[in-house]
């Protein structure tokens, strides 16, 4: 035990001794994947912070990585594949920056010509493999994690709600209306009512590609809870064969007004905020 424990001493020593010589090896082998997407300074800084990292636990073969004594590198890891996902690096190319610490430590020890210590490296190379892994999954999480907020700012942007005159708001709908997009419908319409204090909203679906039952049903709970905040509904973009659609799929609307186009059911609102909309020759008088 004691002699293999001064084996495991000799390593990290060795590994401490010839840092500035391993990192820099680390990321010409490292740079060659990269394409440009990182620079050599970028890549030795982060090179630099996990090999300190590293050194401590470098007598380690990694069989469980969730201990007390890998928490530094576990966060270096974590936040080096956050940083790789946005930069559009695969998980491959990710883990195997990790990887590539390998070859300039396995060519560090043969220059030692000890037997004893190129075993003991054996056992630095099953930490690295452990780590390459970690950096894997870090990255497939740090990806979804990526893409769900991508998703929701990309709901936000296509559902902006617009005020059209005072006391009237329109929510234009694009694309496919699903649960959680009618929950941003939701949250963003009755935020607006409550900023504005308007009393009418037009959900305007004439960019929707399609409506059927679900549709309708997400439609009827935005109107109820637009109803719950004082405020009346009405749901425009009706063209003929979503009309069609309507009918032959038995959807009641009930008492919700419904208008072929924008500007009929924005003519709707006025009159119920007590506007008169009258035409004088090619102007418009209100």
């Amino acid at each position: 035990m004691a002699g293999e424990a001064g084996h495991v001493h000799r390593l990290t020593e060795l590994l401490r001794e010839n840092a500035d010589v391993l990192i820099g090896r680390w990321v010409e082998s490292a740079a060659a994947s990269t394409r440009g997407r990182s620079t050599s300074a970028e890549l030795e800084r982060d090179f630099r912070e996990l090999f300190t990292a590293v050194l401590p636990v470098a007598s380690g073969d990694g069989r469980d990585l969730s201990g007390n004594g890998y928490a530094e590198i576990r966060s270096l890891l974590e936040e080096l594949s956050r940083t790789r996902a946005r930069q559009n690096f695969s998980p491959a190319e990710t883990a195997s920056s990790v990887f590539a610490l390998k070859e300039p430590v396995f060519q560090l020890v043969d220059e030692q010509n000890d037997q004893d210590l190129f075993r003991q490296v054996l056992g630095f190379s099953s930490l690295l493999d452990a780590l390459g892994l970690w950096t894997f999954e870090s990255y497939s999480r740090a990806r979804e994690s990526i893409i769900k907020e991508q998703s929701e700012q990309l709901l936000e942007l296509t559902t902006p709600v617009v005020k059209l005159w005072e006391g009237v708001l329109a929510v234009p709908l694009v694309g496919t209306l699903d649960s959680a997009r009618t929950q941003v419908v939701m949250e963003k319409l009755l935020e607006a009512l409550v900023e504005t204090g308007s009393e009418h909203a037009i959900i305007d679906i004439t960019g929707v590609l399609a409506v059927d039952t679900q549709v309708a049903q997400h439609l009827l709970k935005t109107v109820v809870a637009a109803r719950l905040m004082g405020a009346e509904c009405t749901i425009s973009g009706i063209r003929p064969q979503i009309a069609q659609t309507i009918v032959a799929l038995g959807i009641e609307f009930g008492d919700i007004a419904t208008k072929a186009t924008l500007a009929d059911a924005l003519r709707h609102a006025l009159r119920r905020e007590g506007v008169d909309v009258v035409r004088r020759g090619d102007g418009v008088k209100r």
